[in-house]
């Protein structure tokens, strides 16, 4: 029970970080797009959500497939699973642009070069959107956890 109890705990307080870290990581590119912020704001908010992603997939792959919740046949039956997944999949589909970027980013500042912050903006954008789609996540789970189901 203790364990069960510790991976939702967990998972949610990733979901938590993971919208923190990235509405953060938005608001670090909107001020440096706008000449008022520093890359390195950009890369610790990112870092966090890194963390928070691999945290998320850990705890909730456990959770679903991992035999600690309601079982496997639960969850690929449940469509608000399904719709978070879907969720997940276009978070990830977006979040590809501005991996790229910060990783050549890293590699620039690691050789003292200067970075490209030519789409800062449009990565601010990309990072609210991701953060607006983390929230619709939470709110599959809680449908989830409760045992909704549409149609």
């Amino acid at each position: 029970m203790l364990v069960h109890w510790s991976l939702a705990a967990i998972h949610l307080l990733a979901f938590a970080m993971g919208f923190w870290a990235v509405l953060t990581r938005g608001t670090a590119f909107r001020r440096l797009a706008a000449g008022a912020g520093e890359a390195r704001s950009v890369l610790v908010a990112d870092n966090l959500w890194g963390i928070s992603a691999v945290v998320l997939l850990i705890s909730g792959g456990m959770r679903a497939f991992g035999g600690y919740e309601k079982g496997t046949d639960y969850y690929l039956h449940q469509p608000l699973f399904h719709l978070k997944m879907t969720f997940f999949v276009v978070i990830l589909l977006l979040e590809i642009a501005p991996m790229i970027a910060l990783i050549k980013w890293r590699i620039a500042l690691s050789r003292g070069t200067t970075i490209d912050t030519g789409r800062a903006k449009l990565f601010a954008r990309v990072s609210h959107v991701e953060a607006l789609l983390v929230l619709l996540m939470v709110v599959a789970a809680t449908g989830m956890a409760r045992g909704v189901t549409l149609g």
